[in-house]
């Protein structure tokens, strides 16, 4: 990973799952840039996959998501409240 790239924490809902891991993104790059000029597939570090359930289903240091499963996908910082 380059010195401009960092990691930004994001929260991943499928019609299945929720999703949590770190996205390799250049600083100054916006989420849905990102989101935008990827390809098919996405790559996510640092992974935890759950049930819609809240059930955990596996942890894992790489997953690759395919997009046209993203239902929503928002930055952990950006969130101002959620429910368990």
């Amino acid at each position: 990973m380059s010195e401009d790239a960092g990691k930004q924490r994001v929260l991943i809902f499928t019609h299945q799952f929720e999703i949590i891991g770190d996205l390799n993104i250049y600083q100054g790059v916006r989420l849905t840039d990102y989101m935008n000029e990827s390809n098919s597939f996405i790559s996510v570090t640092g992974v935890e996959v759950k049930r819609q359930s809240g059930e955990t289903l596996m942890k894992a240091g790489f997953l690759n998501v395919r997009k046209d499963d993203i239902e929503m996908i928002v930055p952990e910082d950006a969130l101002i409240t959620s429910t368990p």
